[in-house]
């Protein structure tokens, strides 16, 4: 079974969308969807530097348009994707882009809503200097009770042996100098803001009231929310979920908990990938992976998908 997962905020790097634009139809749903948001979509994804593209109301939709374009270049027909695609999963702002793509919004509704969100969660962050920290190694039994006792949240709790832990620059300087037991290093992460954490909350309110005037349909194929790694099979579920899911940690380890119970056999991550076949690898032993970097990749993933679609 074909499992299509989305990356979160962190995956954009400078130029990532220059050879994509190549592709049939790529330059022109970026075009349409930068006209949407009023955002040069295509300028961020080929000129931009690190620093302009690590805004979050810069990153979160151009994460989002570059998922859902390279995801269809997977396919001769868009409408194979329901059929082949046994399930689909996002990490964070990525479970936006999944949930496009099992139908529960509109394209270009859910670039409209992820631009809403980022704008909201910049806002959100610019009130407190906060921001995110990996955890790599440790026992989440012992990591968890340690990150709430220095008043940080773990924000991610990612598997295969990750937490990302989210709170005031004040808190991960005391992480930094005060390890969790059994954890080897503390990787300071390049985000603008303490994401999936208390600290969002006005983000929540604000996306809320634009959730209020969509219309969602129900997925068509199974979506894994990354709040407890249940599938879900509501839309008006689904958006309710992405709403709050900006203000609560992601529970991917719980996704790909649940990618093994339904049998997967290979897991394919949309551009710009890398980020979340790593941890597959590592918590799902067997399975294949790929992640979608640049077309080149698209080959070995069509070929992929015709093994085990």
């Amino acid at each position: 079974m074909l499992v299509l997962v989305a990356p979160g905020q962190g995956a954009q790097t400078p130029g990532f969308l220059t050879e994509w634009l190549d592709l049939p139809g790529v330059r022109g749903a970026l075009e349409a969807w930068s006209d949407a948001v009023g955002l040069d979509l295509i300028r961020y994804g080929t000129e931009a530097g690190a620093e302009e593209i690590r805004d979050t109301a810069v990153a979160q939709p151009l994460l989002v348009a570059a998922g859902l374009a390279s995801a269809y270049t997977l396919f001769d027909d868009p409408a194979e994707l329901p059929r082949k695609v046994g399930a689909i999963a996002g990490h964070s702002v990525g479970e936006i882009t999944a949930a496009s793509l099992a139908g529960v919004l509109p394209h270009e509704e859910a670039v409209r809503l992820v631009r809403t969100r980022g704008l909201a969660m910049a806002e959100a962050a610019a009130v407190t200097e906060t921001g995110m920290a990996a955890l790599l190694g440790g026992d989440p039994e012992v990591t968890v009770p340690h990150l709430e006792k220095l008043g940080l949240t773990p924000a991610n709790i990612n598997g295969a042996g990750q937490i990302v832990a989210a709170g005031t620059k004040e808190q991960l300087a005391a992480l930094e100098a005060d390890k969790p037991e059994g954890v080897r290093k503390v990787v300071a992460l390049k985000v603008a803001g303490a994401f999936h954490t208390h600290h969002m909350a006005s983000a929540v309110d604000t996306l809320a009231k634009a959730a209020e005037a969509l219309t969602p349909g129900d997925p068509t194929l199974t979506y894994v929310s990354n709040k407890d790694g249940q599938a879900v099979a509501s839309g008006t579920e689904v958006l309710d979920r992405l709403v709050g899911q900006v203000a609560n940690p992601v529970r991917w380890d719980l996704c790909m908990e649940t990618f093994k119970e339904l049998g997967v056999t290979t897991l394919i991550e949309v551009c710009p990938g890398g980020t979340l076949t790593g941890l597959a690898k590592r918590a799902l032993p067997g399975v294949k992976t790929l992640a979608l970097k640049t077309p080149a990749d698209l080959d070995a993933a069509r070929e992929l998908i015709a093994e085990h679609a």
